[in-house]
């Protein structure tokens, strides 16, 4: 069985050669520097090395304004160009008229009716769950695709018995803010865990959001801790992903890589693939709607 594996992260773009405002720069240790022995910019957008493969693809999709996620994210998971269905770029959530496209195309059904396994990882807390049974319908493009297709969101139980991650890797803000006791893990272990999910499905997919929280201004007291704990994430997922695994770390606009503002950005969303098909992925995919397909003829 091959098993892809993607990581999603979210707002990080390939941006200018800016020490001051581009994190990437500015930062003495960051994973694709240690990975890949450079720092990708606007003018040098492409790298790899020992089978990794860092490359641009295009969140604009020949739509004007600033790429949003609910759109960006449509594109990913379902293969079209939302953008241009809907007429505009359009987030933080899908746009109505994306939703039926959602339940009859997102990634994770696609799956499913090919008889295949797929699995998402993150977990979430009893409050997204009372929200849910209080009638809450403002979900993200990702859970709002699992749930149309019968995929189970993970709970607090899944994370104690190690079937599951928070979105923010080690467990301290649930920790923090919800009041769990949770144990708190490494972003190397994190990682080992993710891989060892990963191995039993044909489709995984693990979720990252505060990057695009960062690049917005928010949190901002915590940055430097949460970008080191995803840089150790990122360096031992990159460094031990199985070679009959494939590893592909996208996004869906830019918004990190240019901190002089706190709005996203039109330039081309940061994307990797490592392990088994890291070449193939490089050569396919140029814009987000061409990321399902690709993965999808890996299998």
């Amino acid at each position: 069985m091959h098993s892809t594996l993607m990581v999603f992260l979210d707002g990080v773009g390939i941006g200018k050669k800016d020490e001051i405002h581009n994190p990437f720069f500015s930062r003495k240790r960051n994973f694709i520097s240690e990975i890949f022995g450079d720092i990708p910019h606007i003018d040098n957008r492409s790298l790899k090395n020992s089978g990794k493969y860092l490359f641009p693809v295009d969140a604009c999709m020949g739509v004007e304004g600033l790429p949003q996620s609910g759109t960006g994210q449509t594109s990913i998971f379902c293969g079209i160009n939302a953008p241009q269905f809907v007429g505009k770029h359009f987030g933080p959530y899908p746009y109505s008229t994306l939703i039926p496209i959602l339940e009859e195309k997102n990634i994770f059904k696609t799956f499913l009716d090919r008889g295949d396994k797929a699995f998402f990882v993150n977990a979430y807390p009893k409050l997204f769950f009372n929200y849910l049974k209080a009638g809450g319908r403002r979900l993200s493009v990702t859970s709002l695709s699992c749930r149309l297709s019968g995929i189970r969101l993970n709970t607090s139980t899944d994370l104690w018995k190690g079937r599951a991650l928070t979105a923010d890797i080690d467990n301290r803000r649930w920790n923090e803010r919800l009041k769990y006791k949770l144990p708190k893990i490494s972003g190397a272990a994190a990682a080992k865990r993710l891989i060892k999910i990963a191995g039993n499905n044909n489709f995984t997919l693990y979720e990252f959001y505060l990057t695009d929280h960062f690049g917005h201004g928010r949190n901002a007291n915590e940055k430097e801790i949460t970008l080191n704990l995803l840089d150790d994430f990122l360096i031992h997922l990159l460094q031990n992903i199985p070679d009959k695994m494939t590893l592909l770390i996208c996004s869906d606009h830019g918004n990190l890589e240019d901190l002089s503002i706190k709005s996203h950005t039109r330039n081309p969303a940061l994307t990797i693939s490592a392990g088994k098909h890291a070449k193939s992925l490089s050569e396919k995919i140029r814009s987000l709607n061409q990321i399902k397909d690709a993965i999808l003829e890996l299998s």
